[in-house]
């Protein structure tokens, strides 16, 4: 789901809810605008708003949650990346090649993701990389390592664990491009917005400032609504997840 897409959607159907009650309330008689039917839609909205905001805290928070866990497994995997390069780096000249490849392999993943433009998608492909510098490819490359010694012989074991830990951590980073908002969850949520701001149409008196109010809580609902879909996809758009803990592996690596 696009954020900028489905915020404009949002904010044309809870504004057009407001235009809808203001027409409405034109042509409803006028015992249906009194007093007492003014209060019972009220506790009905109410009821619905309180909803409303549950809900949308959730999503909030699930897209929050979403977000730093994926910013968390880039700072693990650039972590892991620093101390492959250093357990290649015990192993002695052998493994040089292998520490080149790593530091490449790198530089081309941060540029399939961070080096595209806002509007473009990230293909966040795992296998979308030249063969020859894939996670898979080194792993191969580090057990066909013929350590001497005992000291080698523990560097390699400990860089085949930490390759092994950083092809975990390649599926999660990838698994975290995934939304977490469904459609339908997305879309029972923008329907209560619609009634809620129907209602505030059908009561609320008609001037310039009203409208204008009415416009501004549209726009704040569409802008929360956006944020939470910018946060849900930590790889696309304004909000992305930062790429300084793998840029700061990368300067450090084969060093």
């Amino acid at each position: 789901m696009n954020p900028t897409t489905v915020s404009l959607v949002v904010f044309a159907c809870v504004f057009g809810g407001t235009l809808g009650g203001m027409w409405l309330r034109s042509i409803l008689p006028q015992h249906h605008l009194d007093a007492e039917s003014k209060d019972t839609v009220k506790v009905g909205i109410g009821l619905i708003a309180t909803m409303t905001a549950l809900v949308l805290g959730l999503v909030t928070a699930s897209a929050k949650s979403s977000f730093d866990s994926t910013n968390a497994t880039v700072k693990q995997a650039a972590i892991t990346i620093l101390a492959l390069d250093r357990a290649l780096a015990r192993f002695g000249p052998e493994a040089s090649g292998i520490r080149k490849d790593l530091q490449q392999a790198l530089e081309v993943r941060i540029e399939q993701i961070w080096g595209r433009g806002l509007s473009t998608r990230v293909d966040l492909d795992a296998t979308n990389i030249r063969p020859g510098l894939s996670a898979e490819r080194l792993a191969e490359v580090i057990r066909g390592l013929t350590p001497h010694d005992d000291s080698q012989r523990s560097a390699q074991v400990r860089a085949l664990e930490l390759i092994e830990a950083l092809l975990q951590a390649r599926w999660l980073i990838a698994g975290g491009g995934d939304t977490s908002v469904p459609v339908p969850f997305l879309s029972v949520l923008v329907f209560w917005l619609t009634l809620t701001f129907a209602s505030f149409g059908v009561f609320a008196p008609r001037n310039a400032t009203v409208l204008a109010v009415l416009i501004v809580c549209a726009l704040s609902v569409s802008s929360a609504l956006f944020l939470v879909l910018e946060m849900d996809g930590p790889f696309d758009g304004l909000i992305k997840a930062s790429a300084d803990p793998l840029r700061y592996a990368l300067t450090h690596i084969n060093h």
